[in-house]
């Protein structure tokens, strides 16, 4: 009988029955590839470029402003667009993926999971970045108190001179930055205080809570203007209309707050009066956004999204997909719409003397620049939801553009980047995940948080973002690296509220222990 065949040895390094990897091709820095560059929609710019392999980022940023520049014509009115080509510097990514090429080209290409070969067009996304540069916030520069019960909301005034908080004990806040002590304490709700937003003027404050009402206030001195009644169940989110939506002769904008009354109202700013109410949510309305191509968008926890016309209050289209409660939304224009409205990083604080027509003014060339800058993607809407997804969609089409998947529970707070190149999300897996904010992609899970995270916000210029969580921590990231910045204690119990300022000076945060922190440099 014939011996048994030996076993073959293995290989060193590698388990017996396991497939051996296929190697990827040997590239050497000096080796040449086919590059061409392309806007966040995916236009090339330029015509295709043999480049070598150890291209670092500085010589393709000189390349493609050349290409830029070539297609602008000579005419003086081109001058200023000229000159924010030369002033911009711009991130670049290969191949639709979330690699960034933060040296070369050949180590971005080596760090790819899936090596194209040499012979193929390799595919240069380009973004334009801040001009600006946020630093990081590392120490707490105040604890203030005052409130006498929990803290629910927080936001900063768009030019960042003035903060706003709500509580739990039915009050506003006003806050002076430059003392960082009270200035106001607004009395007037009944119960708690939900959500507190500012118009794009930073003249006006609206807040509205438990006690089925809202109630706008002078941003300054702290009065009650008016106050809107009309909801039967306590209003869970509110929102202005953006500034640069204005019409001839309007003086204020206008505002649109959700409620658990199922309905969306839609108010005068001017005189406080309804202009018509919106009621086809079978459930519960928990987000809205008032969108810089004028529409408002509402989630609910009926499972569904709709669009509004801020015309008629006519539904315009629903988006169906979410398989449980929507819990928030957002949209890609956000940050100059809604956040920053009339102020960008060197524009000047309003003043008695400016008019409603200039700040409209600021308010379209900013909304318009940002336009230009997603590279005629035009506004995305983003979703979260209870279901532990997320869901992007745009106007032009009622089926989703894709579906985010990855979180292991819910979804409680989504975030476009300042620039629209980025998501962040929180949710309650204690985690905030970075995706791509033009396809959806997912680029990272940044882990450090111990308990549910409640919220997120980006730094002016894209390049962290701040998280608030029930581990009573405010913790940094650094979304180009992709890893913790600054771990922020301090907080003696659960953090409900995070934001930071449009000027990039200062973060807030506020929660459960009832003190309102201010982080600095």
């Amino acid at each position: 009988m014939a011996p048994s065949p030996k076993k073959r040895a293995a290989p060193q390094g590698r388990v017996m029955g396991q497939k051996k990897k296929k190697e990827a091709p040997q590239i050497s820095p000096e080796d040449t590839v086919i590059i061409q560059f392309v806007s966040a929609d995916g236009v090339g710019t330029g015509s295709e470029l043999s480049l070598p392999l150890n291209t670092d980022r500085a010589e393709l940023q000189s390349l493609l402003k050349e290409l830029l520049l070539s297609d602008i014509d000579q005419a003086p009115k081109n001058e200023e667009l000229r000159d924010e080509i030369q002033d911009t510097d711009y991130s670049f990514v290969l191949n639709d993926s979330t690699q960034e090429v933060s040296s070369t080209l050949h180590a971005a290409w080596t760090a790819l999971e899936a090596q194209p070969s040499a012979e193929q067009t390799l595919r240069v996304r380009y973004h334009p970045l801040a001009r600006f540069r946020v630093r990081p916030v590392t120490r707490c520069t105040s604890s203030m108190t005052g409130h006498t019960d929990s803290v629910l909301c927080a936001a900063f005034s768009p030019d960042g001179s003035k903060l706003a908080t709500g509580s739990g004990d039915c009050t506003v806040r006003l806050w002076d930055l430059f003392t960082e002590t009270p200035a106001h304490t607004c009395k007037g709700h009944a119960s708690w205080v939900l959500l507190v937003a500012w118009s794009g003027d930073g003249k006006r404050l609206l807040s509205a809570g438990m006690d089925k009402t809202a109630i706008v206030w002078d941003g300054a001195k702290g009065q009650k203007l008016g106050t809107l009644k009309g909801h039967t169940g306590p209003i869970t989110c509110g929102t202005w209309q953006p500034f640069h939506l204005l019409v001839d002769g309007q003086l204020v904008p206008n505002i649109a707050t959700g409620s658990k009354d199922m309905s969306i109202r839609v108010w005068s700013g001017a005189n406080h009066t309804v202009l018509y109410v919106l009621t086809s949510h079978t459930a519960p309305v928990t987000c809205l956004r008032w969108t810089g191509e004028d529409y408002i968008i509402s989630g609910s926890r009926d499972r569904v999204l709709k669009a509004w016309s801020t015309k008629d209050g006519r539904m315009l289209r629903e988006f169906k997909g979410h398989a449980h409660w929507v819990n928030t939304v957002c949209c890609n224009t956000d940050y100059v719409t809604l956040k920053t409205g009339c102020f960008g990083e060197k524009d000047q604080p309003a003043t008695a003397e400016t008019t409603v027509a200039e700040l409209k003014e600021r308010a379209l060339q900013r909304y318009n620049k940002m336009i230009q800058r997603t590279g005629g993607v035009g506004e995305r809407i983003l979703s979260g939801s209870d279901d532990f997804t997320m869901f992007l969609w745009s106007m032009d089409s009622k089926k989703p553009l894709c579906r985010l998947t990855g979180h292991q529970k819910l979804v409680n707070n989504v975030q476009f980047s300042p620039d629209g190149r980025m998501i962040a999300s929180a949710s309650f897996d204690k985690s905030v995940r970075l995706w791509d904010g033009v396809t959806g992609k997912f680029i990272c899970a940044l882990r450090g948080h111990v308990a549910d995270v409640y919220m997120v916000s980006w730094s002016a210029d894209s390049r962290m973002l701040v998280s608030g969580s029930k581990d009573s921590t405010v913790k940094v990231w650094d979304a180009a690296k992709r890893k913790l910045k600054e771990d922020l204690p301090g907080h003696a119990d659960e953090v409900f509220a995070v934001d930071w300022s449009g000027d990039g000076a200062r973060v807030v945060s506020a929660g459960r222990d009832k003190v309102v922190k201010i982080w600095k440099q």
